[in-house]
């Protein structure tokens, strides 16, 4: 028997567990590791000491298994903490049992299980932290099987789905969750996450009569350590408000805000549309630009509150008068669009314009005040006029500015000759814009002689330019268009006033006897309250005294925008002992008033005038008229454009003293000028 206790001691001590036998509920033999843990005192003798030493927690459940044990000779594991001999704790498997028949006693081991619990609570910590974190997440988070079935999911991804929150089964298809519109697409993007590709499409939930929800779905595959794909991870945000955002985007950049008409982006994806549905039947197409007449003087006189009342007025009544497959729109300030989709032609087009003309007649008040306006509308029709969006509009706008060149209100339909006289107006003012940027402005000077005699008495300075053609010299009659832009014509202005006076300084310097210099201006001078200063400054710089100096204006600068500043500009200039020459007399808006409120000293007749009077008698009667008017309103009479001694000889019988003209002499450059000036001192 003796030698049996050795040997199960042996076999106790070589166990990694603590280990006790016990006989009758007593432990009477320990392992090493037992005594070790307990104390040798301790160790043996009492159970009490053992279940003395577990937790309170855990103390109730390792009595009552003791107790079963010791009627039943076992009992079902458990664990609990015991404090060893220092006081410290340790988390321990408890197994209570017989270790066989040929062993006459029952057996105690533990097993520490504190690594194993630490490891498993921070498990259980970590994965209950990734549960906090997916659910904390607004987006729905979902991780699925490769068979497509959904092995977790996270809480906003449960209430979208509609499964219970406290349950927390999955197991179901994945698909099978989402909205039948939207199976296919999610199939498809899970088959090429499976694949090893990440894929993402869109999707939308809500029910029938509610507000929708936008979904952007991104599915990414997850990778096991040898490279395969054992899930895919799915993402699914909420982008309603993403959505609604850029809907309200998309609206504020197609909407015109003030008429709440599509603006000027729309229009040109609204007529592309439209010209392709009409290419698609064969059909025609209508387009019309209108531009409110004097809408500026609206907003100087009444303010802009005004001035938006009326474009919101006749935004409004522009949409109601046309219908069908129509699009109204605003482009920009003052200026709206039409387009007709399967219009007759011409004639029911500018029927519709005229209507649409119609609607400014109609009165508009605003703060008790009437605003008066008028309509311009330029038209063109697809595909006789153009057959791309840009080129209609082209078509359209080149109309309109037709019609405004030549008075306002009204409708003009394009023609070739249109575009003819449009494109001779680009090209003039490109060819403004070379000669101020290359400096190429050379003045001519043409005599202005007296007829009775033939002597020089003055100068007219032409603008001129090198010519490619044949050597010859440009004429400013060519830039016509260029002389109504301001900048252009400041310019152009600029480069010829600097270069006449460097002529008259270069004469003067050769001691020639100069006479006045006539230099012409374009009404468009005189928009900016400044001319007359920016001219004297010249003169001073040159050192020109001003009676060198002969101002030729038209009687369009008496009458334009902005006469209220010729006016102040001539009496400056007058005062300062310039001479002021009234140019192209009689081809404008001629008014004796004209003569009676702007300082006046020279009446240029035009040389149309001259041309027809030796044919027409009516002609000859103006011609005659004017030559008394002039010394009754003291005023010298100059005639343009004299070529025949039978002209000469009617305009000195009518009075006229001065005259210009080939019959006399051509406009000559700077050093001819000299020349004949050298002659006349000579003499």
């Amino acid at each position: 028997m003796a030698d049996l206790y050795v040997q199960l001691q042996a076999v106790l001590d070589a166990l990694p567990q603590m280990a006790a036998m016990i006989h009758d509920g007593v432990p009477v033999q320990a392992n090493l590791r037992w005594r070790q843990f307990f104390g040798d005192d301790a160790a043996l003798g009492s159970s009490r000491e053992w279940l003395a030493r577990v937790h309170v927690g855990e103390r109730g459940q390792a009595i009552g298994a003791w107790r079963e044990f010791l009627q039943h000779g076992h009992a079902p594991a458990f664990e609990c903490r015991l404090q060893d001999e220092f006081g410290a704790e340790h988390w321990f498997e408890v197994r209570l049992g017989s270790p066989g028949a040929e062993v006459p006693l029952q057996a105690v081991t533990m097993t520490d299980v504190s690594a194993r619990r630490s490891l498993r609570h921070a498990l259980e910590e970590s994965l209950d932290l990734q549960d906090r974190m997916l659910d904390a997440s607004l987006d729905c988070i979902a991780v699925i099987n490769i068979d497509g079935s959904v092995r977790h999911m996270n809480r906003s991804g449960c209430l979208v789905a509609g499964l219970l929150l406290g349950e927390r089964t999955f197991g179901m298809q994945w698909t099978d969750l989402l909205p039948a519109a939207f199976q296919k697409k999610g199939q498809r993007a899970l088959s090429m996450a499976g694949s090893g590709r990440p894929a993402r499409f869109a999707g939308q939930t809500g029910a029938e009569g509610a507000q929708p929800q936008f979904w952007d779905n991104i599915l990414t595959p997850m990778f096991d350590g040898n490279g395969g794909v054992n899930g895919v991870l799915c993402v699914s945000r909420d982008v309603s408000r993403q959505q609604q955002a850029e809907q309200r985007l998309r609206i504020a950049c197609e909407i015109d805000e003030l008429t709440g008409l599509p603006n000027r982006r729309s229009f040109n994806r609204r007529l592309r549309n439209s010209l392709q549905r009409q290419r698609g039947r064969s059909g025609t197409l209508g387009l019309m630009i209108i531009d409110l007449d004097h809408f500026k003087h609206v907003n100087d006189t009444l303010g802009h509150p005004a001035g938006d009342h009326l474009l919101r007025v006749l935004a409004k009544r522009v949409a109601a008068q046309v219908s069908g497959t129509t699009t109204v729109a605003r482009l920009g300030g003052d200026e709206f669009a039409v387009v007709l989709e399967d219009v007759a032609g011409e004639a029911e087009l500018l029927q519709i314009a005229g209507c649409i003309s119609l609607l400014a007649e109609s009165s508009v008040t605003y703060a008790g005040q009437v605003i008066s306006t008028g309509m311009s509308i330029g038209c063109a029709l697809y595909p006789r006029d153009a057959q791309e969006p840009a080129e209609l509009l082209k078509a359209a706008d080149t109309a309109l500015n037709d019609l405004k060149a030549n008075g306002r209100g009204g409708v003009r339909l394009y023609s070739r000759r249109l575009m003819a006289i449009a494109e001779l107006a680009a090209n003039q003012r490109l060819k403004a814009r070379q000669l101020v940027r290359d400096g190429g402005v050379v003045p001519h000077y043409q005599p202005k002689v007296n007829l009775q005699d033939g002597h020089v008495v003055g100068y007219e300075a032409l603008l001129r330019w090198p010519s490619a053609e044949d050597n010859a010299m440009g004429k400013a009659c060519l830039l016509d268009e260029a002389f109504r832009d301001y900048e252009l014509a400041s310019r152009l202005a600029e480069l010829m006033h600097l270069q006449v006076l460097a002529d008259i300084c270069a004469w003067q310097a050769q001691g020639l006897q100069v006479p006045p210099i006539a230099i012409n201006t374009a009404p468009v001078e005189f928009l900016r309250d400044d001319f007359a200063e920016t001219l004297l400054e010249k003169l001073q710089r040159f050192d020109v005294d001003p009676t060198q100096i002969e101002l030729e204006v038209t009687e369009q600068v008496l009458t334009d925008r902005g006469s209220a500043f010729v006016a102040r500009a001539l009496g400056l200039l007058k005062e300062a002992g310039m001479r002021i020459a009234l140019d192209d007399f009689g081809t404008g808006h001629s008014s004796l008033a004209h003569l009676r409120d702007y300082p006046i000293d020279v009446l240029k007749i035009d040389r149309s005038f001259v041309a027809r009077m030796v044919d027409e008698p009516s002609i000859r009667a103006i011609v005659e008229a004017v030559g008394k008017l002039g010394p009754s309103l003291r005023l010298d009479l100059v005639a343009e454009g004299v070529e025949s001694a039978s002209q000469r000889q009617i305009l000195i019988e009518a009075g006229y003293r001065i005259g210009q003209g080939f019959l006399y002499d051509q406009a000559v450059n700077a050093s001819q000028v000299a020349q004949r000036l050298r002659r006349v001192s000579m003499a």
